[in-house]
């Protein structure tokens, strides 16, 4: 009886610390990790989302961007970093989805690792070409690359979302793009603008300003729903592959083992903030649209998308660089 007793006690006083824990957190700065290099969607969705989250908690929140290996560089030290919540990680899809599949020792499960913490938001690519390529709609695109051996398209590095999203297009599309790597997303759209390569799959942050200059045309969307940035630009959907949908999400994790208290009160801190005029506002310069999800069931997308990008993985023979 006794013994009961001293586990109810236990039990109940675990509860109330982690309780009272949640209640204060964060007591401190929080770190927001960014395993890619400044520029690009992920480390602009973490700086507006720092910001905001500095302002509810009264507590800095700092961006840091520890790029290199795929992402992998940051997901290690994420990993790795102590289980009270403040150390997250500012994560998307081609890396947290993709990796467990494209590189065969990792220092970290990427999945056992790291506890789903809150979408942030979705943002879809799109298929830009230099403005030499005699293609004005993406179904020209495709009769044209039919028709034309050695029409190539560039990507940040094999086995990113940039890579794996013309392997889909060879996939459904029936083309025959080569693929050229390169060591990161500026040198692929310096070639596409010099007309060393003929086309790139890359985020709309990251595209906006050389589409509004007319520095590269664009063609297609990649979601099936169109770009709150570019509402006149088709999607592949509407372009003759209806069942075409690669809208990846940008979301915070937290290394495994953080109380699931602070895992629901940054959820809930994040669920807030989303729904602010002003954040929307934000997000949608970026080409980006909010989503609104619990940690359950961010954990199940992200287990879906590991399943659906396997499938290109495997197909296409992509390896890591």
């Amino acid at each position: 009886m006794k013994t009961f007793q001293f586990l109810v006690c236990a039990l109940f006083s675990l509860s109330v610390s982690s309780a009272a824990q949640a209640q204060s957190y964060p007591d401190r700065g929080v770190k927001l990790i960014v395993p890619q290099a400044p520029g690009g969607a992920s480390d602009a969705l973490a700086r507006i989302m720092a910001q905001k989250l500095s302002e509810r908690w009264g507590q800095p929140v700092v961006v840091e961007n520890k790029a290199g290996a795929g992402g992998n560089i940051g997901l290690d030290y994420v990993a790795k970093a102590p289980k009270d919540g403040y150390t997250l990680l500012m994560s998307y899809e081609g890396t947290q989805a993709i990796n467990v599949s494209l590189y065969k020792k990792l220092s970290f499960d990427p999945v056992k690792d790291f506890t789903p913490v809150a979408i942030v938001a979705t943002v879809p690519f799109i298929c830009i070409v230099n403005n030499g390529v005699k293609a004005k709609t993406f179904q020209e695109f495709v009769k044209l690359a039919q028709a034309t051996p050695g029409m190539t398209f560039g990507s940040a590095g094999s086995g990113t979302v940039n890579h794996l999203l013309g392997e889909m297009v060879n996939l459904v599309a029936k083309t025959k793009l080569t693929h050229v790597p390169y060591k990161g997303a500026s040198p692929a759209m310096t070639d596409l603008l010099g007309g060393r390569i003929d086309a790139v799959f890359t985020s709309v942050p990251s595209v906006a300003p050389q589409i509004e200059s007319g520095n590269v045309r664009a063609l297609a969307v990649t979601s099936k729903v169109r770009s709150t940035r570019f509402p006149d630009l088709p999607t592949i959907a509407e372009s003759g592959y209806p069942d075409f949908d690669v809208n990846p999400w940008f979301g915070i994790f937290a290394p495994s083992g953080v109380p699931a208290d602070i895992i629901m009160k940054i959820n809930n801190d994040v669920a807030a903030i989303l729904k602010e005029s002003a954040t929307v506002k934000s997000l949608a310069a970026q080409g980006a649209t909010p989503m609104q999800v619990t940690p359950q069931q961010f954990s199940e997308i992200l287990n879906a998308d590991i399943k659906k990008w396997a499938v290109v993985v495997r197909e296409s023979g992509a390896t890591a660089d």
